[in-house]
């Protein structure tokens, strides 16, 4: 426990007494450390906590200057004064100005009596906070083992999630990298707020890189990534560990970890399973429709209407040859595998597998997934910066055609720099493609260049590019940029104030998009 002033006054063999009637909830104050100091200022020497003591052998008797001594270790963070008195000593009890100013300032003025020397009321300090940190480690350390225990077990999520609640009283949930929840202990965990969810999607966007805190209603909440070189999922916590139990979070994190890791290889034999139930799916040129829907079903997808994906693992920012290709070797094989299985969880079914690799090219991720899946969000979020082909929506048992359609739309992917769909306007693609790079660029520079001499400006042309090419979706918007719809729509407005455009009118939003789209093509003038 901490140690308070009225314990110090408790203390046995001290015998240090109070001045005037100090209100309960002054003498409830925390007592950090203990120093002496006859100093007429010594509030800038002070760090906050302290009990400040003296023999007053500079201490002025005026009540002005007494005041502004008092005022001065106030505001010096001192928990309390204390005064020496004793024989040969300035003071043999506390003079009426400095009581009167330590009353008036609510600080709390103890004295020392002339058989406790003042190295005496400091061991003892320093010997109550020794005593309080043992105390920390030692839960903290049986907290430690509790979690080691529960992690031992068959399931470990729930068991640390529950022994981690019941120690530290601070609720947790664990959640997937999509943060759905995996397991969860305290009922203020059991339904995070909106804000948690904000914060959820912004940890889980940086991957492993980074946490974040928030207070909500004088609650605070917390969010740490899981995983070993991988995001795998994301704890929340909900409340404010004491000190034992922050000493704890750390081991909780590495806990968890190891069972998301412990998990993920697990579900390998699933996911080789489902590998294969996708290469079937493909082989077969005359699959049956009734066949391919029941395939689909085994799995989950129950979608009428179902499309192919197809990611080169190869960021399009790595290595280049000089035909301003991918390098070929693209991303190792294992990392490829990664990649694969992130995308697994993140699309119901699981319909992917790995294709290619050495000796033949960047690996090809091929998946299939359901028509209504914002692939734009799940390829933004597990396979950035990778080239990515979307073909239409069609039946399941033609989705070979979808197929072949999202690899053909790789190159164009490669060029834009970002996921290539089929539902895109050919014709706009043909003139991105085929038109003169200068003129283009001009016609770019002549719409945007209001946003290129703003501050934030290339901030501004990314959010404009996301929200149409989400067709307008503010919700499909904030997901992907990982920021929420109200940022949004101030910078949508900051950029049509600045450009004088409207988006509600058809010419100004078609101008925005195509200059978006001559932008993010990657080429400059001079490449031609």
């Amino acid at each position: 426990m901490p140690l308070r002033i009225s314990d110090l006054l408790a203390r046995p063999g001290l015998h240090l007494a109070l001045t005037y009637d100090v209100p309960p909830g002054l003498l409830s104050r925390t007592i950090e450390a203990a120093t002496v100091s006859d100093l007429l200022v010594p509030g800038k020497w002070l760090q906050g906590g302290e009990l400040l003591m003296t023999i007053g052998l500079l201490l002025p008797m005026e009540p002005a200057a007494c005041r502004a001594y008092v005022r001065d270790v106030a505001e010096g963070g001192a928990a309390a004064l204390a005064l020496g008195l004793g024989q040969g000593l300035p003071y043999q009890e506390a003079p009426e100005p400095l009581v009167t100013a330590a009353r008036e300032a609510g600080l709390p003025l103890l004295t020392v009596p002339d058989e406790v020397p003042f190295i005496a009321v400091t061991k003892a300090v320093f010997d109550a906070r020794a005593t309080e940190q043992r105390e920390v480690l030692q839960r903290a350390f049986a907290t430690q083992r509790r979690l080691t225990a529960a992690a031992a077990t068959s399931d470990g999520l729930q068991p640390m999630l529950a022994e981690w609640t019941a120690a530290t009283g601070v609720g947790a949930t664990v959640l997937d990298p999509l943060g759905r929840q995996l397991a969860t202990a305290g009922q203020e965990s059991r339904t995070p707020p909106q804000q948690a969810r904000d914060l959820v999607e912004r940890v889980a966007a940086r991957g492993l890189r980074g946490s974040a805190t928030s207070t909500v209603g004088g609650r605070q909440l917390e969010v740490q990534p899981l995983g070993a070189r991988r995001l795998r999922g994301l704890l929340l916590l909900a409340g404010r560990p004491d000190d034992a139990a922050r000493s704890v979070v750390p081991g909780l994190i590495s806990l968890l970890s190891l069972e998301l890791e412990r998990r993920h290889l697990r579900d390998e034999p699933e996911r080789r399973r489902r590998s294969a139930l996708l290469s079937e799916l493909l082989a077969d040129e005359d699959l049956a429709a009734d066949r391919a829907r029941d395939m689909l079903a085994s799995v989950g997808l129950s979608a009428e209407r179902v499309r192919a994906v197809v990611v080169e693992a190869a960021p399009a920012t790595g290595p280049r040859g000089a035909d301003g290709a991918a390098s070929p070797a693209g991303l190792p094989e294992g990392a490829a595998q990664e990649m694969a299985a992130d995308l697994a969880l993140a699309m119901p079914g699981g319909l992917v597998r790995v294709t290619g690799g050495p000796g033949s090219g960047p690996a090809l991720i091929e998946a299939v997934v359901g028509e209504e899946l914002d692939i734009h969000t799940v390829l933004g979020r597990f396979a950035p910066g990778c080239p990515a082909g979307i073909g239409p929506a069609t039946a399941p048992e033609a989705v070979r055609v979808s197929l072949r359609q999202a690899t053909g739309l790789l190159a164009v992917s490669r060029t834009a720099g970002a996921p290539a769909e089929a539902r895109q306007s050919e014709a706009a693609r043909l003139l991105l493609e085929l038109g003169d790079r200068r003129t283009l660029h001009g016609y770019a520079d002549t719409v945007l260049g209001p946003l290129d001499l703003a501050d934030g400006g290339e901030e501004l042309i990314t959010t404009l590019a996301a929200w149409l090419e989400t067709g307008g979706a503010w919700d499909a918007t904030s997901r992907r940029l990982g920021v929420h719809r109200h940022t949004v729509r101030n910078r949508l407005d900051k950029a049509m104030d600045l450009t004088g455009r409207r988006l509600d009118d058809p010419d100004d939003r078609f101008d925005l998009w195509l200059a978006t789209r001559i932008r993010r093509s990657g080429r400059s003038p001079g490449g031609r």
